[in-house]
């Protein structure tokens, strides 16, 4: 066998590969879409639950899923790219550096209950946050940061060193550097760290239901307990109340991660054009 046929064929797994994660991707979205949409109607959405779920709609959980996520992109975005800068610009390679990265990956790794436990330990009891938006959002900005530290620490690798010496040149301090050139040329990849650590806080159930609690009401503050969408469909289906409730949550999740991603794309594609304009 040559190697234009093994290109061949090597080219043909991967296209197959592709293929069956797309397909795969859209059975499990058409399945949900199919059964939960019927469902879907205003009440549903503006109205909050009864009857544990089996009547009423889950306007209370999409603004807990909403606090909760935006409480953890709140904390780990700032700190992650932080992190990612000094990483990147600041700190000289050597054993701090190769424990620090090690420890990143190492925490991406650990299993979201886990971080439900961990969080559970400290910021419910220790700190006494008690089940709250606040304990929920600390615990998936730990789940979520090193997903944007390793994100945000690659984007801005991929910034040609000239950019920086060509600023160092003119005048421009460190900082400024980093400020004005490299945070710029590296945003499309932080944004889609970003997006992922969304898709993650959004679709979390573990480490949420032990720290942000199960309640039914509308959280007004970060001290107040609160149920996720995820949560609420976890709780709908393991206890049986109601697979057509069940089917409409699970829509709504995914509807809502279709507009994000493609409002953070678009995004992308703007600041592209911006820069190449």
């Amino acid at each position: 066998m040559n190697r234009k046929i093994s290109q061949q064929i090597a080219f043909a797994v991967l296209r197959a590969a592709a293929l069956a994660t797309v397909v795969i991707l859209a059975i499990i979205i058409f399945y949900i879409l199919i059964n939960g949409i019927r469902h879907i109607n205003i009440e549903f959405l503006t109205e909050r639950s009864l009857d544990m779920g089996r009547k009423g709609g889950i306007f209370p959980f999409i603004v807990s899923t909403v606090y909760i996520t935006m409480v953890s992109l709140a904390i780990s975005v700032p700190v992650g790219i932080g992190a990612a800068i000094f990483l990147t610009e600041y700190a000289r390679q050597g054993r701090f550096i190769n424990i620090v990265r090690f420890c990143t990956e190492t925490l991406a790794g650990i299993p979201s209950i886990i971080f439900g436990l961990s969080g559970f330990v400290f910021f419910v009891i220790f700190l006494g946050f008690g089940w709250s938006v606040l304990s929920g959002g600390l615990t998936l900005a730990c789940m979520v940061l090193p997903t944007i530290v390793r994100t945000s620490e690659e984007a801005i690798k991929t910034v040609p060193v000239s950019y920086r010496e060509g600023s160092l040149a003119l005048g421009a301090t460190k900082w400024q550097t980093i400020v004005k050139v490299v945070l710029p040329g590296s945003i499309p990849g932080i944004i889609t760290g970003v997006i992922l650590s969304i898709g993650r806080a959004i679709g979390e159930t573990a480490a949420v239901i032990l720290t942000a609690g199960s309640s039914l009401r509308t959280p007004v503050s970060v001290l107040d307990p609160a149920r996720s969408m995820s949560v609420h469909l976890y709780i709908l289906t393991m206890e049986g109340i109601s697979n057509e409730k069940a089917f409409a949550t699970a829509t709504v999740l995914i509807i809502l991660v279709i507009a994000i991603n493609f409002a953070a794309n678009r995004t992308i594609r703007l600041i592209s054009c911006s820069r190449n304009n």
